[in-house]
Order: structure tokens, then sequence, then C-alpha cells
């Protein structure tokens, strides 16, 4: 409601302000021009002399009393602040347990039947014009430049190497024989002996009470749909004329 009362006040003052723009402009257009040559009178003023201006005696002033400095000004004395009160502990509020709700079984979901579409008509590909053959551009032949004479390449000296000095190798001493270490005889400690392992009873376990299982509801049965899809007419091909 309040919105609708807004749209009709914005479209009452629209109105309106047009009217009155159309109302201005009709004025002004069938207003009567206003002449611009008019011999105006010029107006005669006739100013009285102006008064001498009179000597005025010279005032003296009485001095001004001295101001007091700042350190002989009594110093104020400001209340002590009041202590505050320390802040009161608030008891901490216990909500109370929330109830214990069992959430709702969803129903199983139906299957539906896939809808057919009906085939797509066969539409014949437009041939493509052939490829016209251009004919291949002949390249005038090249001029024959002879190609420039290398200088022969120049054969330097091989370098010839000073002969290495025979140096002796150095002779190693021959490795010295260790004795081999005799170890003790270890003692002789019999095995000890593990006992037999007891034999436990089986334990016999009392027979489980027959329950019988829960019958579940009949799935509910969905109705086929139509697979068949309408003709629209504007879609359809013309009738042919014959």
């Amino acid at each position: 409601m309040a919105s609708m009362k807004l749209c009709l006040i914005l479209c009452l003052f629209s109105m309106s302000s047009i009217e009155i723009s159309l109302a201005a402009r009709h004025l002004l257009q069938t207003m009567p021009p206003i002449p611009s040559s008019l011999p105006l009178p010029k107006p005669t003023l006739a100013l009285p002399p102006l008064p001498a201006t009179p000597t005025l005696p010279q005032v003296t002033l009485p001095p001004l009393p001295s101001l007091p400095t700042a350190s002989n000004l009594p110093k104020p004395t400001l209340p002590p602040l009041p202590t505050m009160l320390a802040a009161t502990t608030l008891p901490k509020p216990t909500l109370p347990p929330l109830p214990a709700t069992p959430l709702p079984t969803m129903p199983a979901a139906a299957t539906l039947p896939k809808p057919t579409l009906p085939p797509l008509p066969a539409t014949p590909l437009p041939t493509m014009p052939a490829a016209t053959t251009l004919p291949k551009p002949t390249l005038p032949p090249l001029p024959a430049v002879p190609l420039p004479t290398m200088p022969a390449a120049t054969t330097l000296p091989k370098p010839t190497l000073p002969p290495l000095p025979a140096t002796p190798l150095p002779t190693m001493p021959a490795a010295t024989t260790l004795p081999k270490p005799t170890l003790p005889p270890l003692p002789a400690v019999p095995l000890p002996t593990i006992p037999a392992a007891p034999t436990l009873p089986k334990p016999s376990l009392p027979p489980l009470p027959a329950t019988p299982l829960p019958t579940l509801p009949p799935t509910p049965t969905v109705p086929n749909m139509a697979t068949t899809i309408p003709t629209i007419p504007l879609l359809s091909p013309p009738p042919s004329s014959n």
C-alpha cells in the first residue's frame, strides 16, 4: 500500500510539473514583444551642498589598571575523586538441556520411467562447389654469378715437445703377517624345559531368541508417462502446394 501511494504521489507531481511547464511556454509564446528603443527621460538630481565638518576636541583617556600576574592568583584546590566500587560478580545462567527429538524418516525416492524421444529428421547436407585449380606461376631463371675463389690454407709447423724425465717408481714395503687370535670354548649351559599348555574347556553359548523380521510396506506404483511429444504448428513444415 505504501509503494502504491508513493507511485501515485510521484505521478501527480510529474503531471503537475508538466502542466506548469506547458502553461509557462504558452505564456511566453503569446506574450507581446517589449519595445527596445524607448526614449527614457534622464532624471536631474540637484544635490544640496555638504556642510563643513566641525573640529572635534581630542579626548584624553585615563591609564589602564595593571592586571594581576598568574603567580599572584590563588590556586584552586580540587576535591578528591570518589573511589569506584568493585564490579559485582553476576551469577552465570544455566541453560536447560535440549530435548532429544528423533529425526523423521524420509520416504524412498520413486523411480520414474525414462522418456524416449522421437528420432530426428535426416536432413541432407548441402554440396560444396568444387575448388578451382589456380595456374602455377613460373619464375624467371636466376643469373649465373661466379663464386669467389677462396685463398689456400697455410700449413702451420707442428710443435715438438721435449721428452719426459725417467723417474723411478718407489718400492712398497712387504706386508707383515699378524698372528690369528684363539677364542676360549663356550661353557655348556642346559636349555630350560617349557611346561605344557593347559587345555581350556570350550564355552557353550545359549541359543538366540527367534525374533520375526519386520514387514516392509509395498512400494508405491507410479503411473506411466506419455512419451509422445505433441507437434507444434509453428515449427511444422508448410503444406505442399500440388
